[in-house]
């Protein structure tokens, strides 16, 4: 095990009804005005919204709108949030949502005390210094970035999707209930469990020193997810493995899963990325096509850590049989596993290689993930 320090700021406050804290949590914090950032307006026809404002202006705190913030989150909705929030001189950025939103609202926090545009912060031009605080109420359990501190967001003009990260950016509350989950439709229900999966299996697979706790601990949110995604999709009001899911997620990318690691990256969601700026597919179902496809590329790089997660997670004995295990998983649950599925054909590969390339660089593992390399795993990714 790799020396390392474990540092994760984020207070949790997991269980039923918990959104209605959130204006005496602000009010802790000192906070008299703030911007509230969601989605769709379903959250104001389940009453979510009404739940929140009246806690916050319970509180004494006033609200500003910024709605509409859309899966694959965009940099123009970004800088508009920015616009409202220096607007309104607003103390502090309030997420209602899943991982959209929350990440927009990391950006803009981050965006509002940054001199320059946004963007510098994503392509590494300028750093982040600071940010307001950032508090959330989480609808949809995928990302974990209610207890991490990255924010991925699409410039829709250079079809570009990439991430900041920093110690400003962790939310300083964020509100767990997962009775709030319970309306998630089944589609995006199962492209929660392959980018949670996701998140679990970059580290494990890619690290050249890979502690055996750390793939035990990977390997049990793994089989958490497999077995509450299961009894969700037969009944979606059991609460209890509601909040397994919801644990889980959260577990697989706050930074746990990772200490005491080395030499990790995250490819599946680099050649991904590239998927979601082109196409729009949702990310999870872009990383259940892609997750197979590397997989039967890299196996005989790490073939000890396959087998284990061959017999580990499906009780089968080899690597390949473990990788055929998930595909069909995700099959049976009902997350694509093929471009085609996606309305992603082989005429749209060269553009997709070119992106893909330029993430492996932002990620930093162009060396490995040559023009060669990426071509073969998209074509695993094509095959019937």
């Amino acid at each position: 095990m790799k020396n390392f320090t474990f540092f994760n700021p984020t207070q949790i406050e997991f269980g039923t009804d918990k959104e209605q804290l959130i204006g005496s949590i602000l009010a802790k914090h000192g906070i008299k005005k703030v911007l509230l950032c969601y989605g769709s307006d379903r959250i104001k026809r389940d009453g979510l919204f009404a739940t929140v404002s009246e806690s916050l202006y319970a509180n004494g705190i006033i609200l500003a709108e910024c709605s509409g913030i859309v899966s694959n989150p965009l940099l123009s909705k970004v800088r508009e949030g920015i616009a409202l929030a220096r607007a309104h001189q607003v103390d502090a950025i309030v997420s209602v949502g899943g991982g959209s939103v929350l990440d927009s609202s990391k950006a803009i926090a981050a965006g509002v005390v940054y001199q320059g545009d946004v963007w510098d912060l994503f392509i590494r031009k300028a750093s982040i210094e600071a940010a307001l605080p950032i508090f959330s109420i989480l609808t949809l359990a995928a990302t974990g970035s209610e207890m991490n501190s990255g924010a991925v967001v699409t410039n829709e003009i250079s079809k570009e999707k990439f991430a900041i990260s920093s110690v400003h950016t962790f939310p300083k509350v964020s509100i767990v209930n997962p009775a709030l989950m319970q309306t998630v439709s089944r589609d995006y229900l199962v492209y929660s469990a392959a980018d949670i999966i996701a998140h679990c299996i970059e580290g494990y697979f890619t690290a050249t020193e890979q502690p055996t706790f750390q793939s035990r601990m990977v390997e049990a949110v793994i089989n958490t997810v497999i077995e509450s995604t299961e009894i969700l999709l037969k009944n979606p009001a059991d609460y209890h493995a509601r909040a397994d899911f919801a644990w889980a997620s959260t577990q697989a990318l706050n930074g746990l899963l990772t200490a005491g690691t080395g030499g990790m990256s995250f490819p599946n969601h680099m050649m991904e990325h590239s998927l979601s700026a082109l196409f729009n597919v949702p990310h999870g179902a872009g990383l259940s096509v892609i997750i197979p496809a590397w997989m039967k590329w890299y196996h005989s790089r790490n073939p000890a850590q396959f087998q284990r997660f061959a017999r580990t997670i499906f009780r089968v004995d080899t690597a390949e049989q473990g990788i055929a295990a998930l595909e069909q998983w995700f099959d049976a649950i009902g997350t694509p596993t093929r471009l085609s599925q996606l309305g992603i054909t082989e005429a749209d590969l060269p553009a997709t290689i070119d992106n893909v390339l330029g993430n492996a660089k932002w990620f930093g593992i162009a060396p490995t993930y040559t023009r060669d390399v990426v071509t073969t795993i998209l074509q695993n990714a094509l095959k019937p």
